[in-house]
C-alpha cells in the first residue's frame, strides 16, 4: 500500500460567516499549488454560502516546474504509469477527504471535487473507487485514467461534468469523449460540454456551466440561492 503523505493547501470558509455544510475540494494540475483554484472560492461561494473550500498542494514537487507541484509524475504518459502514478496519490487524496469530511461533520453527500487537468484525473480515479458517491464531480480539461478495469473498481457514480477546450494543446480534446463513453459504460452519469477556441484553461462559459452543475447536484433551486444571498 502507498504510504500517506499528508496535504494541505489554501482555504476559504463559508461566505455566510457560519459552520461549514457543504464542502469543495479544489484539485490543481501539473505544476500549480492550491492558490491557482482557490480564486473559484469566491465565485462558488456566491451559490454556495455555506460551503468551505480548500485547494490542497498535490503530495510532491514537480518534476518539470519545481516551483510548483505533482500528483505524480508525468514524465512518462503511456497508461501504466499514469494508472501507477494515480494509485499511488490516491491513498493520500483519500486520507485528506476523510480528514475534511471528518473536520466538517460532513458526509460524502455534501461533497464536490472540482478538478483541472491532472487534477481532474485525481478527482475521477479517486472518488469513483471511494465507496460511497460524493455529491458530484467537476472536471476541466482532463482525462480518465482507464487501467482496463474501470467496471470492477468503480465503486460509486456521482454525477460528473466534464470541460473541455477544443484547441487544448496540452491535453487533447478526444480524451473528454473517450472518457464519457468508459464512464457511461460504467454507469456514471456524465455530461460533457465542448468550449469551442479554448486551449487548455477554464474560461468564463465553463465556469457557469459549473455553477449551474453545482446548483443542481446541491439541489439548490432559484428562490434558494436568492435567500442565500440576501442572507450573507
Amino acid at each position: 500500500m502507498s504510504s500517506v503523505t499528508p496535504l494541505d493547501g489554501p482555504r476559504s470558509d463559508p461566505a455566510n460567516g457560519g459552520s461549514a455544510e457543504k464542502l469543495v475540494i479544489l484539485l490543481h494540475g501539473l505544476g500549480a499549488d492550491g492558490n491557482d483554484l482557490i480564486a473559484l472560492a469566491p465565485l462558488f461561494g456566491q451559490i454556495l454560502p455555506e460551503a468551505a473550500f480548500v485547494a490542497p498542494n498535490a503530495p510532491e514537487t514537480c518534476d518539470m516546474a519545481p516551483n510548483g507541484y505533482q500528483w505524480f509524475s508525468l514524465q512518462e504518459r503511456e497508461p501504466q504509469s499514469l494508472h501507477q502514478g494515480a494509485e499511488a496519490a490516491r491513498t493520500s487524496l483519500d486520507a485528506f477527504i476523510d480528514q475534511e469530511l471528518e473536520k466538517h461533520g460532513l458526509e460524502e453527500k455534501d461533497l464536490v471535487v472540482v478538478g483541472f487537468s491532472q487534477g481532474t484525473m485525481m478527482a475521477l480515479y479517486t472518488c469513483l473507487r471511494r465507496p460511497n458517491a460524493c455529491a458530484g464531480i467537476i472536471g476541466f480539461s482532463g482525462l480518465l485514467i482507464d487501467n482496463g478495469r474501470m467496471e470492477e473498481e468503480t465503486k460509486s457514480r456521482p454525477p460528473v461534468m466534464l470541460i473541455h477546450g477544443e484547441e487544448d494543446p496540452v491535453v487533447p480534446f478526444e480524451c473528454m469523449a473517450a472518457a464519457e463513453k468508459t464512464l457511461t459504460a460504467c454507469g456514471v452519469p456524465v455530461q460533457t460540454h465542448a468550449r469551442p477556441e479554448l486551449e487548455h484553461g477554464i474560461d468564463q462559459d465553463g465556469l457557469v456551466m459549473a455553477a449551474g452543475f453545482l446548483q443542481v447536484v446541491y439541489d439548490k433551486n432559484p428562490d434558494d440561492i436568492a435567500q442565500d444571498q440576501q442572507e450573507g
